[in-house]
């Protein structure tokens, strides 16, 4: 069971982090330590050190990070790699230095090689090239699973556990129709196209390729039990996903059909389509025990429901 010791939870106000407090809030879980990016500076190296030295959490979930999409990954590659590589050092440093019993970090699905359609294995990372449109990202995404591995290797106080979750999405997403992720992007850009009431929206790609979604509190959840079960966890990372994919093109149909718009898709070929699939193979954590619980349309309409509450906006049948 999670004993709710001391807990520190990084990006707190972010998708996932918002998801770890509401989980961590069910289970009973109120020694839990926040503070927002005015307040922390996690590329700081000696404001991080400040913070553990004041606070000493015994369990840390390191869901800090600059994220985005296509786009942004694009336009802002040096940015991406550079914070998360600063974030991650920092705090990795600093919990074992200040007797930090357990970390989790978050890496991605785009750490994998880009052409892989079966499944994807914890072992094919590294066994191939990775997606050009989100290297940067990737890549320190990749150190961060593997520094997890090598601080465990070397000390053996603090536990390090790395999980890889597919395309999350939930309430508290960003819906920036540039820099969000696919399918909060897709609810941005459907839902200001119904209210615009425009006859056809124009989307990125083919929309051929194929995402696997995973809802925020199903990783919050997994996350408390890869901390309850650490001592059953190997020194490697763990995929976190629903072992279902859908095309972005069905996605769009049915966030539309959701929502309430009726105008038609349409499809720029022209822009990249990023991986043709992202499907992960997540037996070896199920194997443990844990099981996602939140399918996609309920997903996707709790969703619609925070994204329309939100804005003051929500449509009637939600």
């Amino acid at each position: 069971m999670f004993e709710c010791p001391k807990t520190y939870v990084a990006g707190h106000n972010g998708l996932l982090g918002r998801a770890l407090l509401r989980r961590l809030k069910v289970r009973g879980c109120a020694n839990v330590v926040t503070r927002t990016r005015a307040e922390l500076d996690l590329t700081s190296q000696a404001a991080v050190e400040m913070f553990f030295a004041l606070e000493r959490p015994q369990t840390v979930f390191m869901a800090a990070g600059l994220t985005g999409g296509i786009g942004a990954n694009i336009r802002r590659p040096a940015e991406f790699m550079h914070e998360n590589l600063s974030m991650q050092d920092n705090v990795f440093e600093a919990a074992r230095k200040y007797g930090a019993e357990t970390l989790v970090f978050y890496g991605s699905s785009c750490v994998y090689p880009g052409r892989i359609e079966r499944p994807i294995r914890e072992d094919d990372l590294l066994t191939g090239p990775i997606e050009e449109t989100s290297a940067p990202y990737a890549l320190a995404k990749m150190s961060g699973i593997k520094a997890c591995k090598a601080y465990n290797s070397q000390y053996g106080k603090t536990r390090y556990i790395a999980l890889v979750p597919n395309s999350m999405y939930g309430p508290w997403d960003s819906f920036d129709p540039e820099n969000s992720h696919v399918l909060a992007s897709l609810i941005g850009k459907i839902t200001h196209a119904r209210e615009r009431r425009d006859k056809s929206l124009t989307l990125w790609g083919t929309g051929e390729p194929r995402r696997e979604l995973v809802y925020c509190d199903d990783v919050a959840d997994a996350s408390i039990f890869a901390v309850e079960n650490a001592e059953r966890l190997e020194n490697t990372h763990y995929n976190i996903g629903t072992g279902s994919d859908i095309s972005i093109k069905e996605l769009s149909q049915r966030i539309s059909e959701a929502a309430g718009y009726d105008g038609e898709i349409r499809w720029d070929s022209s822009k990249p389509d990023g991986t043709k699939r992202k499907l992960l193979d997540c037996s070896r954590f199920s194997s443990l025990g844990w099981s996602p619980i939140v399918g996609l349309d309920e997903g996707i309409r709790r969703t619609l429901e925070w994204y329309m509450d939100s804005k003051g906006e929500r449509a009637s049948g939600f």
